[in-house]
């Protein structure tokens, strides 16, 4: 993978300023689902884990925090959640929230982040299909008014990252990881490839032959969301729950960075995207 963020990112150190400890900051979009391009934006996503006192007193805490700045000419953008309302998204099916915990391309980490890691297999169940199948839709549409590839590798990645987890109970977000592992057409290496010079580059391929494509993997993610072993509710909410009650009143001394400040993440870290086996 291309390291974009080049030397002097400084990712870590951006997340060491937060003005509370984060307990782990990944990368995600383009850059985990395998098709950046040269100009796409970075991506952090991470939880950071409040004072009691902030969730206790009158004023609204400040559950979601957002940073937006520019890096050598690259869009970087850091959103991190409290650790209740993440926790909270990984028990509404939110596969969003889910890659960006089994993100391997992490920038911080911690023990609690491991610890949570262990618990997310018993998050998953067969209505995470229901998250990827509209996400899918909107990726569509999307793609349908501007005629333009990264919609459009959005749709296939969404759809082969519900089958795939509808039928193995594995998180896997990165695009041509999926592609070799789950039947797809053999233009998206050419479309990857095609994207990775421009982010909002048109798709040079006929509607039709992709609208076939596209709906035939809705009917096998429909497939394989009926034959999945996945279970219906998560078993994973009481663990959960004594998870974050300990970290909120133990406190939380910080994460350790796994990229130096000085460093590009992505130079550093491994891909494909990550992966979960439940």
């Amino acid at each position: 993978m291309t390291d974009i963020l080049g030397p002097g990112a400084g990712l870590a150190s951006v997340v060491g300023e937060q003005p509370d400890p984060v307990l782990f900051a990944t990368v995600s979009g383009a850059h985990l689902y395998g098709f950046p391009s040269r100009d796409s934006d970075v991506d952090l996503r991470g939880v950071h884990v409040l004072p009691t006192a902030d969730l206790v007193g009158l004023r609204e805490p400040e559950e979601t925090r957002s940073r937006m700045w520019f890096q050598d000419g690259t869009e970087m953008d850091l959103v991190t959640h409290d650790l209740r309302k993440f926790v909270r998204l990984m028990l509404r099916r939110n596969g969003y929230v889910l890659e960006q915990l089994l993100s391997p391309l992490v920038v911080r980490t911690s023990d609690e982040h491991r610890e949570l890691i262990s618990l997310a297999p018993e998050v998953l169940t067969r209505h995470h299909a229901h998250h990827y199948r509209g996400f899918a839709a909107t990726q569509w549409r999307l793609f349908e008014k501007s005629g333009e590839l990264k919609p459009l590798l959005y749709t296939f990645r969404v759809l082969l990252t519900g089958i795939h987890l509808m039928r193995s109970g594995e998180v896997q977000a990165d695009l041509p990881t999926l592609a070799g592992q789950i039947a797809s057409p053999a233009y998206l290496a050419d479309l990857i490839t095609a994207k990775a010079e421009r982010e909002h580059g048109p798709a040079d391929i006929p509607r039709a032959r992709v609208e076939q494509d596209v709906e035939r993997l809705h009917v096998l993610l429909d497939e394989a969301q009926e034959a999945s072993a996945l279970p219906d509710a998560p078993s994973a909410y009481d663990a959960l729950h004594a998870f974050v009650v300990r970290v909120r009143l133990d406190g939380f001394g910080g994460g350790q960075d796994v990229v130096p400040g000085a460093e590009g993440v992505l130079a550093a870290l491994p891909a494909p995207g990550g992966a979960l086996q439940r």
